[in-house]
């Protein structure tokens, strides 16, 4: 495609309603459809029925300036995509994970919105190497598909967020900062009747119930050395952590049976059970020579069976399957007409 042409514009709108030539190593991906078109995209998430889904993004054509909270008719799509999707937060501070509630009318997400005003907050100076930002202002709110806030559910000083929900509706997980490190947490699904999950030292987060609500699969860092356990200390003063080593863990719901899935080195991570609840879906970079090299990869609950699902583009992250197994949705960089854009994908799932 040419940048920045009238074609490439043209094209963009067609391929926002059809599918497109995909690699045939992708055997598990079928009927590949591109959702957005521009910005980046980000941490897409089903509604039960499967029909919508909550996702984040900055998209600059939608006047963003840090990422804020939508939700899409999957069906649908964006029959524009420079005319902005319907907001589900509150337009202000930053966001991140979404999840819809097991009523399919609210949504769950973490914000900033309460603290420092309207406008983003500033990304922390990281030095040489690549850093994400824990900001302690981010709590978790759910609001309705209006972008209603509904009800705030975290209230205690530091980083609360990436909160999903059980498949059955009960709970909800969360990574928190409320005890000086980041760990895992769960609550009622009203927020109440909080309970800390793990307890080793290292970031533990991005969580996801199994099928069956039994289990959690997340990621975690765990030090080879001191020096490694002083860095991640240091940094998490700072409200910064470095994500460039971390591995796949799983554990009962209630943080018992602790288990490394994975053990590739480098940065593992994004997991989310399929449908049957005998695999995980995961990012990795744990092949590449070069660092930024993501793809998504499967491997069996019992850490044998590693297969790698996709090979277009350089980024490959944040898979979530569809309840009833038959459709996975992702972030990538491909056909982004050589711009550095992270689109949402849509497929079919082929066991």
């Amino acid at each position: 495609m040419m940048k920045h042409s009238y074609f490439y514009v043209l094209l963009i709108v067609l391929f926002s309603s059809i599918t497109f030539a995909q690699a045939p190593e992708e055997k598990h991906l079928k009927n590949i459809r591109q959702l957005t078109f521009g910005g980046n995209n980000a941490e897409a998430y089903f509604s039960r029925d499967s029909k919508y889904i909550s996702f984040q993004s900055d998209n600059p054509a939608w006047g963003l300036s840090c990422d804020q909270i939508f939700y899409m008719d999957v069906e649908k799509g964006l029959k524009d995509p420079k005319i902005r999707p319907e907001f589900i937060s509150t337009s202000f501070g930053r966001t991140t994970c979404s999840f819809f509630m097991p009523n399919g009318k609210q949504i769950l997400y973490g914000s900033t919105h309460e603290a420092g005003g309207h406008a983003c907050p500033p990304i922390p100076e990281m030095g040489k190497k690549y850093l994400w930002a824990i900001y302690d202002s981010f709590d978790i709110y759910v609001a309705d598909l209006k972008g209603k806030v509904k009800k705030k559910l975290t209230n205690s000083p530091g980083y609360d967020a990436e909160a999903t929900v059980s498949p059955d509706g009960k709970k909800i997980v969360f990574t928190s900062t409320r005890n000086g490190d980041l760990d895992l947490y769960t609550m009622d699904i009203d927020g109440k009747n909080v309970k800390q999950i793990t307890h080793e030292l290292g970031y533990d987060g991005g969580a996801f119930f199994s099928p069956d609500s039994k289990k959690l699969v997340f990621r975690a860092s765990r030090f080879a050395s001191e020096e490694e356990k002083q860095e991640y200390k240091d940094n998490l003063k700072k409200n910064l952590v470095a994500p460039t080593n971390m591995e796949i863990f799983t554990c009962n719901a209630d943080g018992s049976d602790l288990k490394q899935i994975t053990k590739l080195g480098k940065a593992n991570w994004a997991p989310y059970f399929n449908h049957a609840g005998n695999k995980i879906i995961f990012a990795s970079n744990h092949h590449s020579q070069r660092g930024y090299d993501f793809q998504l990869y499967t491997i069996n609950i019992d850490g044998t069976g590693l297969e790698k699902i996709t090979t277009e583009s350089n980024f490959n992250a944040f898979p979530m399957f569809s309840y009833d197994g038959k459709k996975i949705i992702f972030s990538s960089n491909r056909n982004n007409g050589g711009t550095r854009d992270t689109n949402l994908f849509i497929a079919d799932w082929v066991d």
